[in-house]
């Protein structure tokens, strides 16, 4: 359940209930005429079932109560209700509900913020990756993995093209160059580091390296892991499925792609830099083009399925 707070103009106020009377989700609906400041109007006060928060929605825009002032909405942790359970068994798709898309957009958005500290983390990233490469740790690239924001970038470019947004497309596609670039950068200075102060294991420094070439060595397998991920992870958002998107993180290789190049370019290890290079251009294209195709197809399947509730 959503609790929304919406400013009303007075003459818009009328119109706004006589939206939200035929919407079934819609409970403890207040109406404080004249009480609301900065914007000047009326207070209006609703909660609103999941299942019916993309109707409400619409009718708030619909109405343009979205540009005059911000139309804040929360999530209410605990509902204490005495009516019954939606209906359907364990694995029922009467139990789906419909994204709340105004929600997903602004989570994606949200993510969507290319501060200092978005670059400064997939640096750090990058540099426990590279340490994780010299070392042959899994782990550490398991924790590389965890600690690179870049998805938040990636999926709101493909945001971006679902709704034809070529600014949010243009940003987060900057901000992708410019953190792995700087993640690239790092890894390469830290690689030279290692090498010239002779501390490098002596195991890579043989051509032990099997977290390297798992890496640098793109397949098919390749391809499938990241068309899985980049649906997991619209689906995670989607559906508010946190556990799911942290697996996403984990599955796809992009900042220990970028760590791999900047680490075998510090090492002379050309081919091995390329197959990072592609490795890293795999991932984050077909994340995108899945992420996009992903957020477009579920809108259209649950636009059709409200059409036939409505009918």
């Amino acid at each position: 359940m959503l609790h929304v707070r919406v400013v009303s103009p007075s003459s818009v106020t009328g119109p706004l209930l006589d939206r939200l009377a035929v919407v079934s989700g819609i409970q403890n609906l207040i109406v404080l005429s004249g009480a609301a400041r900065r914007p000047d109007g009326d207070a209006v006060f609703f909660d609103v079932h999941d299942s019916a928060a993309n109707l409400a929605f619409r009718a708030l825009r619909d109405l343009g109560l979205d540009r005059d002032g911000p139309i804040a909405v929360e999530q209410v942790d605990a509902s204490l209700t005495g009516t019954a359970r939606a209906g359907g068994g364990i694995g029922s798709p009467a139990r789906e509900i419909a994204p709340v898309w105004e929600m997903v957009e602004a989570t994606i958005r949200a993510g969507a913020v290319y501060s200092p500290s978005f670059f400064a983390l997939l640096a750090v990233a990058g540099l426990i990756a590279a340490v994780g490469i010299l070392t042959n740790s899994q782990i550490l690239i398991v924790g590389a993995m965890v600690v690179g924001p870049e998805y938040n970038a990636i999926i709101a470019v493909a945001l971006g093209i679902s709704q034809r947004d070529r600014g949010a497309v243009r940003d987060g596609l900057l901000a992708l160059v410019a953190g792995f670039f700087a993640a690239i950068v790092v890894t390469f200075a830290f690689g030279v580091a290692v090498r010239a102060s002779g501390k490098a294991p002596e195991l890579f420094l043989t051509g032990l390296r099997p977290v390297s070439d798992l890496i640098n060595s793109p397949n098919a397998f390749s391809v499938v892991v990241a068309i899985l991920a980049g649906l997991v992870g619209v689906v995670s958002l989607t559906e508010s499925r946190a556990n799911a998107l942290i697996g996403v993180f984990i599955s796809v290789t992009t900042i220990p792609a970028a760590a791999d190049i900047g680490v075998s370019l510090a090492f002379g290890s050309w081919s091995e830099a390329g197959g990072s290079t592609v490795q890293l251009l795999l991932n984050v294209i077909l994340l995108i083009v899945v992420g996009a195709a992903g957020l477009v197809t579920q809108r259209a399947i649950w636009r059709r399925i409200g059409a036939r509730q409505i009918s």
